[in-house]
This record gives structure tokens, sequence and C-alpha cells, in this order.
């Protein structure tokens, strides 16, 4: 039984680890100074900059493209990317109940932009590229007022749009070869746009901010300089700087009480700039292309995030960088917990292996390989070194305390590694490859041997799993088999089969029976001896199960997949004790730490979350 989730007890979910810094402007500071508002997949995170401590948003189908906070803070906005022809949903919070207020839709396929009127009373959304128009919505009846074309037929896409400061009927869009400022006109049900006179300027402008006083606003552009435009007149005042432009392009801008003007830039500079002339005052060099700016209070502090998933914080004084919150911001394959430890784990994706504190989810160290993709990793029984396979065909094993890299093991499969997996005496690497071999590698001092190759799969060998005698292990593969392999003699004892592509195995604790998942949404239950068939459950009602973890007791294991869903089962009774509902993207590997205090899973959208288990003795 799947189990139906509504009326399963649900996961309590402890923390998040993941911020989706492509979202331009995505990281909002709320007007009470106290918390952080920004997005991962489908999920809006409402996170203490005091403790830490975390709320989730949950309403959203598909990832989330654009957010808005009023300037009450009374209100968020939020908006989604959905399929082709399907219309993309914007979503009204209230702050204060954590609930949903309005549910908007008219858009296709993508929400661009939203803003905020000054005094709450609309929300502007702009449509994506298969959309193109501008919405009016009344906050309060939750309709649309009315609509128009973001912009005319000869200029490209609107990107941006900014409400006003101080009145409910003004605002501006801009984009590639667009600048207009709007008004609404309420009795006529309209809006009337005035197109910017810019002259023989041509810009694609990615961001809008407007002065405290309302006489200048100012567009960063793709061309990485700034352009000041008078509101009143309409007319360009000034284009700037003149000789050393923002490189990348000019992502995000935020001005200050001062009138100096905050520049986050594509190459990640983090820029002070003066607003008279856009020449440099302070700079700080960030990790990926600065994507938001936001203010906290009257601006004494700010923060910015980053392209490559990282969240720094300043202080208006030092304008010194500190990194306040890191995540992967690709895919993550997999994640694996210290033996006898519940305190810190490891998770890799591409280009890196980080180690997490369990408890504050700080990032306690970070190795790196630029351009490889980390398939699977683990730690040895004796807790001195993380084993990792490689996309390149290397092993790697590093020293978990300070990241040095200890071995490697080179050619060690010809399509890649894909599978990995440590003996108890901390002397054998057990690997599997894309090509489909089983290889088992002695591990001495400084240097390794190959001990054997065992070619019976025909595909990407997906999960290793070894017995705790050391003396045989199950393989799982994509080609529909799992096979329990003698590590004495390197034969094949049993075979399992089934159609399905197999992505992962685990030994029930008293090892005389295995269970398996793949692509077929079946949970096998075999026994090791004779490799027959035990019991079948439906382990999901939509995608493959990619990732499975047993308790050390076998009383439960857990299970997530393309449905995203985190699932805790009996494993005698068969049935879902729990449901974890947080997961944005496919769910890529799963753990359970071995004191039984958390459940953790990755996900493909870069995120890491961890729950609390439900069953801890």
């Amino acid at each position: 039984m799947a189990g139906d989730a509504q009326d399963i007890p649900r996961l309590e979910l402890e923390s998040v680890i993941g911020f989706n810094g492509h979202v331009f402007s995505g990281l909002q500071v709320h007007p009470d100074s106290e918390h952080l508002i920004y997005p991962l997949g489908c999920t809006i995170i409402v996170k203490s900059i005091k403790d830490g401590k975390q709320e989730f948003l949950h309403g959203h189908t598909n990832n989330v493209s654009c957010v808005a906070v009023s300037q009450s803070g009374k209100y968020i906005a939020s908006g989604q990317v959905t399929f082709m022809g399907f219309k993309a949903d914007i979503i009204i919070w209230d702050y204060a109940k954590k609930d949903i207020h309005a549910r908007l839709q008219l858009h296709k396929a993508k929400v661009e932009g939203l803003a905020f009127s000054p005094n709450d009373k609309y929300l502007v959304s702009l449509g994506g590229q298969d959309d193109g128009s501008i919405v009016v919505w009344n906050i309060e009846s939750k309709e649309a007022i009315c609509g128009s074309p973001a912009s005319a037929h000869s200029a490209g896409q609107c990107l941006t749009i900014k409400y006003s400061n101080d009145t409910d009927d003004l605002f501006i869009s801009a984009g590639n070869g667009t600048l207009r400022v709007w008004e609404l006109d309420l009795p006529n049900r309209k809006i009337r746009p005035t197109e910017c006179q810019t002259g023989q300027l041509k810009r694609i402008v990615k961001c809008i901010e407007i002065q405290e006083d309302g006489e200048f606003f100012y567009c960063g552009t793709t061309s990485g300089d700034i352009m000041k435009v008078n509101l009143k007149t309409r007319l360009l005042n000034s284009c700037g700087p003149l000789k050393q432009k923002f490189r990348k392009g000019v992502n995000t801008l935020k001005m200050l009480m001062s009138g100096d003007i905050l520049v986050g830039s594509g190459d990640g500079m983090f820029t002070l700039c003066s607003g008279a002339n856009f020449k440099t005052l302070k700079k700080v060099q960030l990790e990926g292309g600065v994507t938001s700016v936001t203010l906290r209070g009257k601006g004494q502090q700010f923060f910015a995030g980053t392209v490559a998933s990282q969240i720094y914080r300043f202080d208006h004084t030092d304008f010194q960088a500190e990194l306040i919150s890191t995540s992967h911001n690709s895919t993550v394959k997999d994640v694996a917990f210290p033996f006898g430890s519940s305190e810190l784990f490891a998770t890799c994706s591409q280009d890196d292996i980080r180690v997490w504190h369990s408890d504050t989810s700080k990032e306690l160290l970070r190795i790196s390989v630029p351009n490889m993709t980390c398939n699977a990793l683990d730690f040895m029984i004796d807790g001195r070194s993380i084993i990792s396979a490689w996309n390149d065909g290397k092993i790697r094993v590093f020293a978990p305390e300070s990241g040095r890299e200890m071995l490697v093991v080179h050619n060690a499969h010809s399509m890649g590694v894909t599978a990995i997996a440590g003996t108890r005496d901390c002397k054998r690497i057990v690997s599997g490859g894309g090509e489909g071999q089983v290889r088992v590698w002695e591990i001495l001092q400084g240097c390794h041997r190959l001990l054997e190759t065992m070619k019976e799969h025909k595909a990407t060998i997906t999960c290793i799993k070894i017995k705790s005698n050391d003396k045989e292990c199950v393989t799982a593969s994509s080609d529909g088999a799992c096979i329990i392999w003698d590590l004495v003699r390197f034969v094949r004892n049993q075979m399992v089969l089934a159609n399905t592509l197999f992505r992962c195995v685990c030994y029930h604790p008293e090892e005389y029976q295995v269970i398996t998942s793949g692509t077929d949404r079946k949970i096998g239950y075999w026994e090791v001896y004779d490799g027959s068939a035990i019991r079948e459950l439906e382990g999901s009602l939509s995608g493959a199960i990619n990732g499975m973890h047993i308790t050390q007791d076998g009383s439960h294991f857990v299970t997530g997949g393309d449905d995203k869903l985190v699932k805790v089962w009996d494993y005698s009774e068969g049935e879902v004790t729990h449901v974890g509902v947080g997961h944005s993207g496919s769910i890529t590997s799963i753990r359970i730490c071995t004191n039984n205090r958390w459940v953790v899973s990755t996900s493909a959208d870069g995120a890491v979350l961890r729950w609390r288990y439900p069953h801890a003795s």
C-alpha cells in the first residue's frame, strides 16, 4: 500500500539547507527586520536572522520564479513557473498566519515579476516570455482590475516591474528595449503607459530602483551600466559609469538613505557606488553572480544572495562580507552519516563534497574537484576517511577533518564510478561503474591493489551494500538484476531479477533478506538464500523510488523518489507510518542516522532536508 498522503501522520521537518540563487531579487528581509524570506524549489522559506529557525510556506506546484514583500510586511507574494499551455499561479500569503490569502491565475507558463503598491492595495504582476502581459490585482477582493501587454510590438520582452514608493497609481516596467511608466486609471479600469525617452541608448534592463523622494529612478542593464531617468519628465538624465562598467551586467540594485547605490553584478562583484556619478566607493568579490540585495531596517545591515546559493551579510560601516548560509546549487547525488554518529553528515554533488553539522545545518568542510561530479560517497567505519565515486572514473579518498586527498584510484571504471561501499575492516572498497562491472580494491597505506573484477551486470551499478562479516555483498543495477556476490571466492551466490531499473537495495540487519526498489515503483522483499521473492509493496503512486535506507534494528525503513515524498515504512507490516512533504525536486537519496534521531533526504533541486525520525527509541 502506497499510502494516501492525506490521512497518514506527517514527518516533522527540522531544517532545510538550500537557497535558489537563480531567482532575481529572491532574497528579501521582512520589514520586521527579524526574518529572511527566500525561495527553494516550490517552497518559500521564512528564516529567523537571530536563531536560524525556519518556517515553510507550501502551496506552489512548481518552482518559484519571483518573490515580493509588501511595505507593511503584512503580505508576501510569490509567482511560479509551470508547463507550456498551463496557467502559472501567484500566491499572496498572509504573513502573520503563514497561510494563503489568495491564489491568482491569469499568466501563462511563468510569472516574471511581482510588486506591491505602497499601501498594500494592489499587486502588479508581470508574465514571462510566453505571456508578456501586466496585470493589476486588488488584494482585498482577490480579483484582477485590469491588464495590458507589457511592451510595444516593436520592443522585446519585459523583465522587471517596480511600484512607486508613495502612490498606488504609478509603477514602472522595463526589459529588452522597453522602459515605461504606467498610471492606473481606476474608474475606467485601465493602465496607461508612457514610454521613457532614452534617445540613441538601447539597453536591456534587468532591475529598477526608485529614489526615496521619487524624483529619479535607476535601471541596471545587461551592458553593465546604470541609467538614471527622471520620473516626472520620463527623460534619461545620465548613464554610467563611463569607464569601468560592471562586468557581466547589473543584476540587482538597492538605494541607501544616503543616496548611494548597492550594485550586484553578474561576475560576483558587490559594489557600493555614488548615486550622483556611479563612481565605485567600496567593493567586495563574492562567489557566484549576485542576484539579490536586500536591506535590513534603515540599511545599517544588508544581505546579498548569489547564483552559487550563498547568502552573505554586510555591515554598512566596514563593508565586510560574512557568509551566513551555504548550500548546493545543483543536484545532490548522495548523503552519508559516519558510523555510530548523528552529529554530522556528508553530501555530494557536481564539483564538491560537503560535510554539515546536523544540529545547526552549518557547512563544516567543502572538498572541491572542479568540473567533476561525485556520484556516491560513504564514510569508512573507523571514521578516518570519506570514500567517493566520481564521473571521471576515479575513486577518491579524503580525510574528513581536513579534506586532504589521501588516495586516488585512477581508471577505476571506464564509464565513471557510480556506486561505492567500504568493508567493516576498512581494508577493502567495493565499487561499481557505468559499464556494469563490480570491482574489489585492497586499500593499503597510501596505495591500492585491484583484487578482482566481477562482470555479470550489463548496465550501470546503482547501489552496493556489504554484509557485516565482509564476506558477501549485494549490488543493484539498472539492467533489472540484483546480484549477491561472494567476496571470498568472487563469484555470484544468487541473483534477483525484476522488470525494473533497480535504484537501491538494503540488507535487513539480520541479513537473511534484502529489500529493493527502482523505476517500477515497487518495493521488493527477497530471500538472500535462494533469491526468491517474498512480498511486493506498492512503493509510490508516481515515479521511481531512488533512495532507501533501513534502521539498525530492522523495524522500519525509509524511501524517497520522484514523487517528492519521504515515506517511513513498518518493515514487517509493509505499511507507511509517516509521510514527509517538503521537497520540490525528485528525492535522490535518503539516510537514517545511526541513533535514529534524524532522517536526511536530498533532492535534484540542490536541497538537503533534515526530518525528526518518528520512531526514535
